[in-house]
């Protein structure tokens, strides 16, 4: 189970906390008048941020077209540059 600290705990004992955290294999939770706020973890422990994702161009481009009318003439024109 998490622990649990208060932001003026964190805030009187940043360093010792922090050490603390990064050899703890579970996240220690940050509250703010009882509400969480923040996890403290470490980096291993912590899930891997997400990607952003981003449109190809030429996806964007198909996208802004009407549509045609069978899907053989979709699939030539995703492919027209192939």
């Amino acid at each position: 189970m998490p622990a649990i600290l208060t932001i003026k705990q964190l805030h009187a004992a940043t360093g010792r906390l922090v050490r603390a955290a990064a050899r703890s294999r579970t996240p220690t939770i940050i509250t703010d008048r009882g509400r969480p706020v923040a996890i403290l973890a470490a980096p291993n422990v912590a899930p891997p941020p997400r990607r952003r994702r981003s449109l190809l161009p030429e996806y964007e481009r198909l996208m802004r077209q009407a549509p045609a009318d069978t899907l053989l003439t979709d699939l030539d024109a995703v492919r027209e540059d192939r």
